[in-house]
């Protein structure tokens, strides 16, 4: 029998690839993550920042080194716009920053608690059948800015975090209300079942990373043409868990609002030898931070 998911809310999750979990936090949980955001926004120190921007676009994606060694350090990625031609904030550091990442889940005390000392999430992940040894290898913050919150096109989250076989699995934990207008997801339901991986975000010999094929560009054209019309809008309330397929499209459209988007989000992943982490992704564990584990 399922601890806390009912077998309705699986049998949803395996059809459509994503599910929405109405408060999964209660409203004083979500908002002490939102008061904590918004803290360290305020503690963000720009002196001896080199301004990264973060963007998901193919050709543009962040992959200077202050990315790549973000894996077991709280930094802070910031929104194209935010920053002009000179390299200077267009805006107040609180109102530029994209993301906040990657370590939150294990060096912030109060995303600790909700990823590692949950028992309802560990409930909720042997209802999914995570019963080997599940991690959890990166956490954020994303704060869609109002105005320029960029659009997140079209993508699967394995092309980030890849596995053989894949097991990815994104919890999304929306912190502020997510509106049609600032950015809420939209999802093509049951893709994760129709559109193989069409390239792989990855670590480049040579430095940096880069965006490695794994079907020809027109692949990926018709899968993304066959897909087009079918997406589903989600709005979420403070505390709704969406529950995200390694596999499922999903994207974003720009914050055209006066109003933040904040989200806490981190991704899960099976152990061998269930599955086998690609050394080639962008994000490694290192020897002082291990991949944390959930069902501990």
């Amino acid at each position: 029998m399922p601890e806390y998911l009912t077998q309705e809310q699986i049998d949803k999750f395996d059809q459509d690839g994503y599910l929405i979990v109405p408060g999964f936090l209660d409203i004083s949980e979500s908002d002490a993550l939102l008061q904590r955001s918004k803290q360290l926004l305020e503690e963000f120190d720009l002196q001896n920042h080199p301004l990264t921007k973060f963007t998901t676009e193919d050709d543009n994606h962040v992959g200077d080194d202050y990315f790549l060694t973000s894996g077991d350090k709280i930094r802070y990625f910031l929104e194209a716009d935010a920053v002009d031609a000179s390299g200077a904030l267009t805006r107040p550091k609180e109102n530029a920053v994209n993301k906040i990442g990657h370590a939150l889940h294990e060096l912030d005390p109060a995303f600790h608690r909700v990823t590692l000392q949950n028992p309802r999430l560990r409930a909720l992940v042997r209802d999914l059948g995570f019963h080997k040894d599940p991690v959890a290898l990166q956490s954020m913050v994303i704060t869609k800015q109002p105005q320029i919150g960029g659009e997140v096109p079209e993508h699967n989250d394995s092309t980030f975090l890849y596995t053989t076989p894949p097991s990815a699995l994104g919890f999304w934990i929306a912190l502020e209300k997510c509106t049609s207008s600032n950015g809420a997801l939209s999802f093509a339901p049951g893709s994760h079942k129709t559109a193989p991986l069409t390239k792989r975000f990855v670590r480049l010999p040579q430095g940096g990373t880069g965006m490695q094929r794994v079907l020809p560009v027109e692949e990926e054209q018709k899968i993304s043409e066959a897909h087009k019309g079918k997406y589903v809008l989600e709005t979420c309330e403070p505390g709704d868990l969406v529950l995200i397929h390694g596999s499922v499209l999903h994207k974003s459209e720009r914050n055209t609002s006066p109003y933040t988007r904040f989200a806490y989000t981190f991704h899960m992943i099976e152990s061998p030898p269930h599955a086998t982490y690609d050394e080639k992704n962008w994000l490694q564990p290192t020897a002082e931070m291990p991949f944390s584990k959930i069902l501990v």
